[in-house]
């Protein structure tokens, strides 16, 4: 993905990773819009950063997306990324049902059924863009498992395979496949996350991430350097180590 002159929609941008990165790619040239589910504050976004657009979008919600989906190429019709950032992450108990089942389908339906649906709705557009970007986001997490988000962990393991399937599919045609894993980041995705010690502030993550699209446009994954530990644990050959230090140091998820 090129650093700038493109038209980019990120749903599930409002706050966190996704609007850090909303706001400085539209600080690079780009025009941007984010979608979200409350009104009230895709209102105050909009406000406070003249240029970019906003879309109601619940992406748990296929009519959603549909129709969100159709108001964005009737209003940029020049769109050419799609950066499907929502997603959720709980603390589970898989020893009973009760204490996983009803926030496992949460997280599958929201994580992974979500980009897959917005792929489909924009993937014949994209293709017909001379030059166009699909970057999904998977986590640190896809690749050594956090023992408290059993499904938080398959769903990105999931986001990093479609990736992986989709960029062989598409290798014919203009659609470039891009992923994005972020490690644990200063943000409200788990209770006391915006706090952790062992998480990344956010100013840096995205700082970190926009010198990576600048340097690397082709790369097929952005990595900041604080992920490549649970990234490539299995490749060095130290992965049980790497799952025992995460789970030590991190022991509740945050």
């Amino acid at each position: 993905m090129h650093i700038s002159g493109n038209t980019i929609f990120i749903p599930g941008a409002g706050s966190g990773i996704g609007l850090a990165l909303a706001t400085r790619l539209q600080a690079k040239g780009n025009t941007v819009i984010i979608g979200g589910r409350r009104e009230e504050l895709l209102a105050r976004i909009a406000a406070e950063n003249p240029g970019i657009s906003t879309v109601r979008i619940d992406t748990t919600d296929p009519a959603s997306i549909r129709d969100a989906s159709a108001e964005v190429l009737a209003r940029h019709p020049e769109l050419n990324v799609l950066v499907p950032m929502a997603g959720i992450m709980r603390v589970e108990d898989w020893h009973a049902p009760a204490g996983f089942l009803e926030s496992a389908e949460d997280i599958i339906t929201t994580n992974v059924l979500g980009p897959i649906r917005l792929i489909a709705e924009f993937i014949e557009h994209l293709q017909a863009r001379p030059d166009a970007t699909v970057l999904t986001v998977s986590s640190g997490l896809a690749f050594s498992p956090l023992r408290a988000t059993p499904s938080y962990n398959a769903s990105k393991a999931a986001i990093h395979m479609l990736t992986e399937s989709l960029r062989l599919q598409l290798a014919d045609t203009s659609v470039r496949m891009q992923e994005l894993a972020p490690p644990a980041v200063r943000t409200d995705l788990l209770p006391g996350q915006r706090d952790s010690a062992h998480a990344m502030p956010l100013d840096e993550f995205a700082d970190e991430v926009m010198a990576l699209l600048e340097s690397r446009p082709e790369a097929r994954e952005v990595l900041v350097e604080r992920v490549k530990f649970l990234r490539y644990g299995e490749a060095r050959g130290d992965y049980d180590q790497v799952v025992a230090a995460l789970n030590a140091a991190d022991p509740n998820g945050k």
